[in-house]
């Protein structure tokens, strides 16, 4: 069933580029695809352009439904539709899975051309600075010369912040959303531990494990539940579950507890739906992505070259991205005169609150969006 402002059923496409994309590290991929949705219609000048970029475990299937029978809609449905905060009356919306992902775009599970076998292992590190030369192709494929808006959350957010860095004439705004300019230390060792989870797994076999008919199931699961965990705050998780118990106490190591019923649904869910070498691969890209790390660490000198106007977003209850790294960016912006409004909602969601239709969070997203010339 549709909801009446519902995009309404959609279907993904399919870009493919023959010319090759140096990577940041230096690797060359020779030839690659990108999986992509729109929503909305293209206006005459190709002014209404909105790219969303999704975040770790996130794909190309942002809004609506591929079938009427679909149990849930796209993971920003509740953001993206006519007259939704991202009204597609208005813009034309693009959804795309990035490079390196596992929902079509070419990535560890593809097939390379050199060998006709999985690329596995071989498959290159990513960075953000990767994704957003390679969203920059999509956009050019698409006949977009400029975007209206990029939008994104948590990793999201920093592919709309380095839209502005390496594109600053191609983008009037930039929605950054429960993100930061890099990761802490501590969000670092969370990835490292996901990572060793899924690399010390058995079932791994150094990154080939299609060649084994095999994935390695445990570390991702493991990796999932230990990322679920980051994801809510503390009173999200006592609210939602407490200490309250299945069936009583039984003395076992079995899931005894609500809480961790939801961590291992979340990681046998996940497990049977990502892929561990494109897990370890988002991962890395988070860590790398420091656009101060060139300016001796210096974020206003950082983004002295940006045009866009901003819309910096954060959330109380967030402690992987924390108010406090929102407030960095904002303050390298106006550290350079640039155009920025910023938003601290109340919200007890944790990070995932970029996620969720808080009705304060989305007036913001609209005032902001309403305001957007096309």
């Amino acid at each position: 069933m549709l909801e009446k402002n519902s995009v309404g059923i959609v279907a993904a496409q399919t870009a493919h580029f023959e010319q090759a994309l140096t990577l940041k590290s230096g690797a060359v991929l020779p030839q690659f695809d990108l999986v992509y949705e729109t929503y909305g219609k293209l206006n005459a000048d190709q002014s209404n352009a909105v790219l969303i970029c999704h975040a770790l475990s996130g794909t190309h299937h942002v809004a609506g439904k591929y079938s009427a029978d679909d149990k849930y809609p796209g993971w920003w449905d509740n953001l993206i539709g006519p007259g939704k905060p991202l009204d597609t009356n208005k813009f034309f919306v693009i959804g795309v899975n990035n490079l390196g992902g596992c929902h079509g775009s070419t990535g560890p599970s593809s097939i390379n051309p050199a060998n006709g076998q999985p690329w596995g292992a071989q498959f290159p590190m990513l960075t953000v600075e990767d994704w957003v030369a390679s969203q920059a192709m999509l956009a050019d494929y698409l006949g977009i010369k400029q975007l209206a808006a990029v939008v994104g959350g948590s990793l999201g957010g920093m592919q709309a912040l380095q839209w502005t860095l390496a594109y600053p004439e191609r983008v009037r705004h930039a929605l950054i959303i429960a993100s930061a300019p890099n990761v802490t230390a501590q969000n670092m060792a969370f990835n490292e531990v996901a990572r060793q989870a899924i690399i010390t797994d058995p079932e791994f076999h150094g990154g080939d494990y299609y060649a084994h008919g095999v994935v390695p199931r445990r570390g991702l699961r493991i990796a999932r539940m230990l990322g679920h965990i980051t994801y809510l705050s503390d009173d999200a998780m006592g609210a939602k579950f407490g200490r309250k118990l299945k069936d009583g106490i039984r003395y076992s190591f079995d899931a005894e507890f609500e809480m961790e019923s939801y961590l291992r649904y979340q990681g046998d869910k996940f497990a049977g739906e990502f892929d561990a070498n494109t897990y370890l691969r988002m991962t890395r890209a988070l860590d790398y992505y420091d656009p101060a790390l060139a300016f001796d660490n210096d974020l206003s000198t950082a983004l002295k070259t940006v045009q866009a106007s901003f819309l910096v977003v954060s959330f109380t209850s967030d402690w992987r991205f924390s108010p406090a790294r929102s407030r960095e960016i904002v303050k390298a912006l106006l550290d350079n005169e640039r155009t920025v409004s910023y938003a601290e909602v109340t919200a007890a969601h944790g990070h995932d609150a970029f996620l969720m239709p808080d009705a304060h969070y989305h007036a913001i997203l609209r005032a902001y969006l309403n305001k957007v010339q096309v």
